[in-house]
């Protein structure tokens, strides 16, 4: 923090451009009311003029009517400027409406200025006991010897097992009410920062969004480099430390459990007296659903990233069929050309006027050479009995029996092979119902058809005799 860096941010940083603005109180004040307190994203152009009119008019009551000249729109045209960057106008997807949402920098410097009031209770030991957490919770992941990381859980254990003792003696430690109303400021000041945090990481989104449009319209070389500096840009703020911590928050939130958890626990909260005492924001208790509301914006800036790219790759191919087309255009008018005045010599010769190209799917069936000449007669009835237990005596294999039988013996164990299932649930219908259980292994991408090693399976046939076939290991896996 020297002199020239001081300097750059104070001409060209916007959350110190609007605390020297002129009409700081009142940019600070409407943006508050607006955005921060009610915890709204984004706000349409219409409504937030419809809002602004209405502040500037109640300052006018007090102030006097030469307050605030400018009518409600140029001021928020004002604020979206490149010269202030307080806020952020910009057009939805399927929509013509504006939109404004606040800048990352406007939301610094307001909390910055909300937090020079006076604190009517200013707690300390909750903070010091989240410092003593996150130390214990670095020291203990980053251990690497199991001795040590032993000693500290069997430390823990003994830890918890006394608590549980004076539990059931009925000595029970709570908290008192200074430490309640400490450790709720706590919560409510990160939880409004999490916010903070999520304009942020999209505004980091849209910095990028704006650097790969810009690199779009400007390129002139090969399309895969620009792909490989684009992406290669994408992947560096996903696997940055921000990136990163953004994804774990955001998989941790996605939990349908721990939302569940989360709204108990604000709940019970909010019910205690001493937190009751401080006359809380209810809106704390969705708190976690503005979470989500802002972690789906920064995802909506990534699919929006994503299809910028997609069109661009389906233009790319356009223009390169474009420029195949002109290229023909130009061989054939040059052919035409020169079709009246030919040269004395050949410039090129080919053995045919287009490669020969034998498809399999070209050739034909096969046809017998002799057509078959059938003689018309009349049917006769037949008289003679002809046996037809070969027809009544087919064997049906259940298939969806045996794939349930799979399905049991995996749900106890991780594999199973056939012959181990075969003792289990016998042949019954003898080499048809062995073909089909080989008809469900190679149907099945988890199955093993080991032809390296063999087994041997047995039944008993219908006649009584005992039968016996080798084929390939089958393993069926979970």
């Amino acid at each position: 923090m020297d002199y020239h860096t001081l300097a750059a941010l104070r001409c060209n940083h916007p959350a110190w451009r609007l605390l020297a603005a002129g009409n700081a109180p009142m940019i600070a004040g409407f943006l508050y009311r607006t955005f921060i307190q009610p915890n709204v994203r984004t706000m349409s152009q219409q409504e937030l003029t419809a809002r602004l009119e209405d502040y500037i008019y109640l300052l006018r009551e007090r102030l006097g009517e030469g307050g605030f000249p400018k009518p409600a729109a140029n001021y928020l045209d004002d604020w979206a400027g490149n010269e202030s960057g307080w806020l952020r106008k910009y057009y939805p997807p399927d929509s013509d409406e504006p939109h404004f949402d606040m800048t990352p920098a406007t939301e610094k410097a307001i909390d910055w200025l909300a937090g020079l009031g006076q604190r009517p209770f200013v707690g300390t030991a909750s903070r010091l006991i989240t410092v003593f957490e996150l130390l214990r919770q670095i020291a203990t992941g980053t251990q690497a010897d199991p001795k040590a990381r032993i000693a500290e859980l069997e430390k823990r254990k003994a830890q918890i097992d006394e608590e549980i003792s004076r539990v059931r003696d009925g000595r029970l430690d709570l908290l008192d009410a200074t430490e309640v109303k400490d450790r709720f400021q706590q919560m409510a000041a990160t939880a409004r920062s999490l916010l903070s945090d999520f304009r942020e990481v999209e505004q980091n989104f849209r910095n990028l969004d704006r650097t790969v449009r810009e690199r779009i319209a400007i390129w002139e070389g090969g399309k895969g480099t620009l792909l490989d500096n684009i992406f290669g840009e994408r992947d560096a703020i996903a696997d940055s430390d921000q990136g990163k911590s953004f994804r774990a928050f955001w998989d941790l939130l996605m939990s349908p459990s721990r939302q569940e958890e989360l709204a108990d626990l604000l709940e019970t909260t909010f019910a205690l007296a001493p937190v009751q005492e401080l006359a809380p924001d209810r809106r704390l208790l969705r708190i976690h659903y503005d979470w989500l509301e802002a972690g789906e914006a920064a995802q909506r800036t990534v699919a929006r990233l994503s299809e910028r790219l997609r069109r661009y790759l389906d233009d790319q191919a356009w223009l390169e069929n474009r420029r195949i087309m002109q290229i023909i255009h130009r061989v054939e008018q040059s052919a035409l050309a020169v079709r009246n005045r030919q040269p004395e010599r050949p410039l090129m010769s080919l053995d045919e006027p287009a490669p020969s190209v034998d498809l399999a799917m070209d050739r034909l069936l096969f046809s017998p050479p002799i057509k078959p000449r059938i003689t018309e007669r009349a049917l006769l009835h037949g008289d003679e009995d002809v046996a037809i237990d070969a027809l009544i005596e087919q064997v049906y294999v259940d298939k969806a029996e045996l794939a349930s039988r799979i399905r049991r013996a995996l749900q106890t164990h991780p594999q199973v092979s056939l012959a181990g299932l075969l003792e289990v649930h016998p042949l019954e219908q003898g080499l048809a119902e062995l073909v089909s259980y080989l008809e469900l292994a190679a149907g099945d991408c988890k199955a093993l058809i080991d032809d390296c090693h063999t087994q041997t399976v047995e039944w008993i046939g219908r006649d009584g005799n005992r039968r016996r076939a080798t084929l390939p290991l089958v393993i069926f896996n979970r």
